[in-house]
C-alpha cells in the first residue's frame, strides 16, 4: 500500500469535512453550502461510500480528502498529505536534501563509468579473450552481448580504480557504490578475473554487479565464490531488485505474465530466444519486495526455477509477507478492472463488468524443468523450453505435490505434518470456490474429513482477524471509470488533442489529477515521471499496469467518449439522489409552497413576484428548480464530446 493510500484508508471524508462545514444527512449522501463559494441553495456533496466531495453549484469542483484540504487551506499537494498523516498517525518517510540526491547520482554515476570500462575490456582487450570465448560457448551473440553490456574486469588490484579516479571520482565514493574493497593500503578493486554482469534499476540506472569467476579453483563462498555481487549500498539492495525489469516490463505488461528464473544467464538466453519478459531473482528465492514489484504490473508469476529445493519454503514466506497487505491468488485467475459494460473484448481480458474494480491479483505458477537450469534447456531444446511454459501447473499445486512427495502418508503423524504444512498455503487463496477445492485436496491427502480442516483453518485465522478489527477501517476507493480513462490517454498518445481539452476537475482523485495535470503539460513518459513527486510514483505504475482492451477503428475515441460520459453522469446522479434525498424530507404545505414559487421562478425568470417569498421558500423552490435542471441534464446525451469541464457546462 502507498503512503497516499495508507493516509486515505485512515481518513473519512464526513468527519473532515465536518470538521469545516456542517453537513446534513441527504440519502446515502451529505449536503452543505459549499464551503469555497457563497450559496443559499445547498449544492455541496460529500459522499461516504466514494470519500469524495463535489460542489454541482457555481464553483464546480470536487476531489478527495487530499484536494479538500488543498483548496481549504490554500497548499499543494505535499503539505497536504503532510497534514492529513498527522492527523492519521501515518509517518512519512524523510524527504531526501538535495545533497543527498546529488550523492546517489554521483553513485550512479561511478557504476555505470565502471560498467563502460569492464564492456570495453571484454570486446578490446586481451586478456578478455577467455571471457568472451566462455560466452561464445555459452551462445551468445554479439547484439546480445552488447545488449547486456556485459563485461569483463581484469585480474588487477587497481585496474577499474585508476580509471575511475581519473574520470574525478574520489577513493570515498567508490567505496559507497561497492567497486572498491577497503583496506589498510587504501581501497582496491572488488571485481578481479570476472565476467561482469550489470545489475540495473526499473529506471534502468546500473545500481550495482554480478561476477562470474573465470578461473578454476573456485570456492562456494568468500571473495572466491563463482559469483560474487555489489554489497549493499544505498543505491543496491539485492532483496529489491529483480535482473533484467527494466528490459523486460514492457513485454511484462503486453503478455500479463512474467517468467522468473534464479541466473543471469537464464535470462539473457531467454531474452536472446525471444521471450523478453524473463527477470531474475538473483537468489533461490523470490522476496516480498520482489514480489510487490510484479504484483504492481497485475502479471502471472512463472517461476523457472528450484521449487523443489530450499527455495520453496522461502518463497512461500514471501508470499506470507506480501500476502500480508492483500490477498494473493496462488493459481486462479486474476480479474481486472470493470468499465466497459458486460463487452468481452478478448479471452485475455479476463473480466469486464459492472461490478467496479475488483482487486488484480498476482497468480504464481511453476515450470517444470525436468532438472535443467533454462539457460541449458533453452540452449538444448529451445521447443521443450516453450513447452514447459505452456505446461506450467498454479504454484498451490506444486507445492501440494512437493510437500507430500516428502511424506509417508501411511503413517498419521506424517499426515498430521502435511496438514500443518500445507494449511498456510490454503490460507492464501482469496477466493472462495479455490479455497474450497484445495480445502477437498488437503483434506484426502491428509486422510481426515473436510470439516476438520475448514475448523483449523478458521482456529489459526482467528488471531489475525482479531488485530484486523484493531486496525481503522480502509476506506481507500477507487474509481474504475477514472483509472481506465487516465489509463487511455497514458497509453494512446493520438488521444492528447482530446485529452488536452479535458478539465482536471474530471478526475475526483488527487493522485489523478496530479498524474492528468502533469500529462497535460509533458510530452513523454519520462518527463511525466520526473514531473511527479515520489508519492504519485506507485499510482503512476498502477494505472500503467492496467490491461486495456485491444481497439480497432474509432472504437477508441468512442472509449474515450463513453468513458467521459460515464464519469458525467454518475456525478450527476449522485447530486440527483442526494437532492431528492434532501426534498423528499419536506412537509407538504411548504412542498406546495416551493412548487409554486418554483413556477413563478421559472416563468417571471426572478421578477419582483417571485422575489416577494419569503426566503426559507426561495431557497426550496430554488433546490426544486435544481432538481429539475439535473434530471434534464442526466438524459442529456454525450456530453463527452464538449471540450469544457462538464461540471460547468450551461444549457445551450
Amino acid at each position: 500500500m502507498s503512503v497516499v493510500d495508507d493516509v486515505k484508508s485512515r481518513i473519512d471524508i464526513v468527519d473532515l469535512v465536518g470538521q469545516y462545514v456542517p453537513l446534513q444527512r441527504a440519502g446515502r449522501n451529505f449536503k452543505a453550502p459549499c464551503p469555497f463559494h457563497s450559496e443559499k441553495t445547498p449544492s455541496f456533496i460529500v459522499s461516504p461510500e466514494r470519500q469524495t466531495w463535489h460542489c454541482f453549484g457555481a464553483c464546480g469542483e470536487g476531489g478527495d480528502c487530499f484536494n479538500f484540504v488543498m483548496k481549504r487551506e490554500g497548499v499543494e499537494f505535499p503539505e497536504a498529505l503532510r497534514i492529513l498523516a498527522q492527523r492519521a498517525g501515518v509517518e512519512l518517510t524523510e524527504r531526501r536534501a538535495p545533497e543527498e540526491d546529488a550523492r546517489r547520482n554521483r553513485l550512479v554515476e561511478a557504476n555505470e563509468a565502471a560498467a563502460a570500462y569492464y564492456h570495453n575490456a571484454l570486446r578490446s582487450s586481451q586478456a578478455g579473450a577467455a571471457a568472451r570465448a566462455y560466452l561464445t560457448d555459452r551462445g551468445l551473440d554479439a547484439e546480445t552481448i552488447e545488449a547486456f553490456e556485459l563485461g569483463y574486469s581484469p585480474d588487477s588490484w587497481d585496474s577499474v580504480k585508476s580509471f575511475l579516479v581519473g574520470r574525478g571520482f574520489s577513493d570515498a565514493e567508490l567505496l559507497e557504490a561497492g567497486l572498491l574493497v577497503e583496506s589498510d593500503r587504501g581501497g582496491y578493486d572488488r571485481f578481479r578475473d570476472r565476467l561482469m554482469f550489470p545489475i540495473r534499476d526499473e529506471k534502468g540506472r546500473v545500481v550495482g554487479f554480478g561476477a562470474r569467476k573465470l578461473s578454476t579453483g573456485e570456492s562456494t563462498d568468500g571473495p572466491d565464490a563463482k559469483y560474487i555481487n555489489t554489497p549493499q549500498t544505498p543505491m543496491f539492495d539485492k532483496g529489491g531488485l529483480l535482473y533484467a525489469l527494466d528490459k523486460a516490463k514492457e513485454a511484462i505488461r503486453r503478455d500479463r505474465s512474467a517468467i522468473v528464473v534464479e541466473g543471469y544467464m537464464d535470462v539473457i538466453a531467454a531474452h536472446q530466444h525471444g521471450r523478453t519478459n524473463v527477470v531474475a531473482s538473483m537468489g533461490t528465492a523470490l522476496t516480498d519486495r520482489q514480489i510487490k514489484l510484479l504484483e504492481r504490473m497485475r502479471a502471472k508469476v512463472l517461476l523457472a526455477m528450484d521449487a523443489d529445493a530450499a527455495g520453496i519454503e522461502a518463497t512461500l514466506r514471501a508470499l506470507q509477507e506480501a500476502g500480508a497487505a492483500g490477498a494473493i491468488h496462488a493459481g486462479a485467475q486474476s480479474v481486472h478492472p470493470a468499465l466497459m459494460g458486460d463487452e468481452e473484448f478478448s479471452e485475455k481480458v479476463q473480466e469486464w463488468s459492472r461490478n467496479g474494480l475488483k482487486r488484480a491479483t498476482v497468480n504464481f505458477y511453476v515450470v517444470p524443468l525436468s532438472g535443467k537450469d533454462p539457460d541449458e534447456m533453452i540452449r538444448a531444446d529451445d521447443g521443450a523450453w516453450e513447452a514447459a511454459i505452456e505446461h506450467a501447473e498454479p504454484f498451490t499445486e506444486h507445492v501440494f505435490g512437493v510437500v507430500a512427495s516428502r511424506k509417508d502418508l501411511s503413517l498419521p503423524d506424517q499426515r498430521a505434518e502435511l496438514l500443518q504444512e500445507l494449511l498456510p498455503i490454503v490460507r492464501l487463496i482469496s477466493e472462495p470456490t479455490h479455497q474450497a477445492h484445495y480445502v477437498q485436496r488437503l483434506a484426502a491427502r491428509a486422510r481426515v474429513g473436510e470439516k476438520v480442516v475448514w475448523q483449523e483453518l478458521q482456529r489459526q485465522q482467528r488471531p489475525r482477524r482479531a488485530a484486523e478489527r484493531e486496525q481503522p477501517a480502509t476506506r481507500v476507493r477507487r474509481d474504475p471509470k477514472e483509472d481506465f480513462l487516465l489509463a487511455l490517454l497514458l497509453r494512446h498518445d493520438d488521444l492528447r488533442a482530446q485529452g488536452r481539452s479535458f478539465s482536471p476537475e474530471l478526475f475526483l482523485l488527487s493522485e489523478h489529477r496530479a498524474i492528468f495535470e502533469a500529462w497535460q503539460q509533458t510530452a513523454d513518459m519520462n518527463s511525466l515521471r520526473e514531473m511527479l513527486s515520489e508519492d504519485i510514483q506507485p499510482s503512476l505504475d498502477r494505472i500503467l499496469a492496467i490491461e486495456l482492451p485491444p481497439f480497432v477503428g474509432s472504437g477508441l475515441i468512442e472509449a474515450l467518449e463513453s468513458c467521459v460520459d460515464k464519469i458525467v453522469k454518475d456525478r450527476l446522479q449522485q447530486a440527483k439522489e442526494a437532492s431528492a434525498a434532501a426534498l423528499s424530507e419536506l412537509g407538504s404545505e411548504d412542498m406546495a409552497a416551493a412548487v409554486d414559487t418554483a413556477y413563478a421562478l421559472q416563468e417571471a425568470a426572478g421578477s419582483s413576484s417571485a422575489s416577494e417569498s419569503d426566503e426559507r421558500t426561495l431557497a426550496l423552490a430554488s433546490a426544486l428548480v435544481e432538481d429539475d435542471e439535473m434530471g434534464r441534464r442526466l438524459h442529456r446525451t454525450s456530453p463527452a464530446t464538449r471540450p469544457a469541464s462538464p461540471q460547468r457546462e450551461e444549457d445551450p
